[in-house]
């Protein structure tokens, strides 16, 4: 996408980091004090402004700090995010279950709710049959965004509606690759 600097992309790695850990707008003084960037909080808002130029930053009220864009998202996951290594207990784990779960749709629902356990959070798998597995609606009751209940609710409501994850995944189905879905706001 743009050539960013060392700085730009430290700064954009805390604010992410900073808004999963919250889900509310991030501002300098925040990112300067809880992240120990090597910068002064004006410095940091330029470049909060630049980034906001690049399409990888938005500013959702005019006295608000800023949040990622799923441009910014995008970015975060794919360039920044370190890819863990599996212990050997848990490796180990894994591979008895794929022996365990030899038929490929009980292996995926398995590998589907072992996902949602290990990242904390929603897992939609399809197969090529167009079998689609879920697993982790109760991890969403821990994300600071839905402590909201009103919020949450209609979440809940939207995702039982039939049809609507289906939806979601029409047109991933036809290859190997991992997506990952984010919502505009």
């Amino acid at each position: 996408m743009h050539d960013l600097t060392a700085r730009q992309v430290e700064i954009l790695k805390s604010l992410i980091e900073e808004y999963i850990e919250t889900a509310e707008p991030v501002g300098s003084e925040t990112l300067e004090k809880k992240h120990n960037l090597s910068a002064s909080p004006a410095t940091i808002r330029n470049e909060m402004v630049r980034l906001t130029d690049l399409g990888y930053l938005k500013k959702p009220h005019v006295s608000a700090g800023r949040i990622p864009t799923p441009a910014g998202m995008k970015f975060y996951v794919k360039q920044l995010m370190k890819e863990k290594e599996l212990s050997t207990a848990d490796e180990v784990s894994l591979k008895e279950k794929v022996w365990i779960y030899g038929k490929r749709k009980s292996l995926l629902k398995e590998m589907t709710r072992a996902l949602a356990e290990r990242t904390k959070t929603l897992a939609v798998a399809t197969t090529n049959e167009g079998d689609l597995l879920v697993s982790g609606y109760a991890n969403i009751l821990d994300m600071p965004e839905f402590f909201d209940i009103d919020l949450t609710r209609n979440l809940l409501s939207v995702i039982e509606e039939a049809g609507y994850l289906e939806a979601l995944c029409t047109g991933q189905i036809d290859d190997d690759e991992v997506h990952i879905l984010l919502a505009k706001n």
